[in-house]
């Protein structure tokens, strides 16, 4: 694994900062490109969800550039700002199964 200088770092962390600036102006020039006559965004209206159930404990929190990333994503992705009212996990164990089963079918069978 190759080291990383702190100029590097740096200059990465610059670059990363502007590429979040310039997607902040974009989203701010689409909300403003999608606002109706009385100022409020012409996005139809969607329909509610279900209260949330008691949230669970998260085991591990997400940190603040988490959260950031997903929010970039989900404006990009819609166009719009959006409000991100819960962030869970949820655990499957589909992938395991997925891959014991790759796995598996790769052997041959002494018969």
């Amino acid at each position: 694994m190759s080291r990383v200088t702190v100029s590097e770092l740096a200059t990465t962390l610059e670059q990363l900062q502007a590429q979040m600036a310039e997607m902040s102006r974009h989203i701010e020039f689409l909300e403003k490109h999608n606002a109706g006559p009385n100022g409020t965004a012409a996005v139809p209206a969607r329909p509610t969800a279900a209260p949330p159930v008691a949230a669970e404990p998260a085991a591990a929190s997400i940190t603040e550039e988490e959260l950031l990333a997903i929010s970039a994503a989900i404006g990009a992705y819609l166009g719009v700002r959006a409000h991100i009212r819960q962030i869970r996990l949820v655990s499957t164990s589909a992938w395991a199964q997925q891959g014991r089963v790759s796995i598996q079918a790769s052997h041959r069978l002494q018969g």
